[in-house]
């Protein structure tokens, strides 16, 4: 994210039941077969909404190539995200 000037040095990730007692608008999953496997968020959701995309951590070869899994991941969440913010 930094090769794209954003700081996520700071970010955490955080158990999903610190956030069950909010109200939501939107609940969006981006992982590859979230809508299959992950648990349901139970909180109060107007909206969810699934985004897959593919888990560049499970990406096999050099690590160029690993290292091009994780950043065509990265764009393809940016142009979808900006897509949706569009519309």
């Amino acid at each position: 994210m930094k090769e794209v000037g954003i700081d996520i040095s700071t970010h955490t990730s955080d158990p999903v039941e610190k956030y069950l007692n909010e109200e939501w608008d939107y609940v969006i999953t981006v992982c590859g077969g979230a809508n299959e496997e992950c648990p349901v968020f139970h909180g109060i959701v107007k909206n969810r909404l699934h985004m897959g995309f593919d888990d560049p951590s499970h990406a096999i070869g050099t690590e160029e190539f690993i290292w091009s899994e994780f950043r065509r991941v990265r764009d393809k969440i940016w142009k979808e995200f900006a897509n949706l913010l569009i519309c």
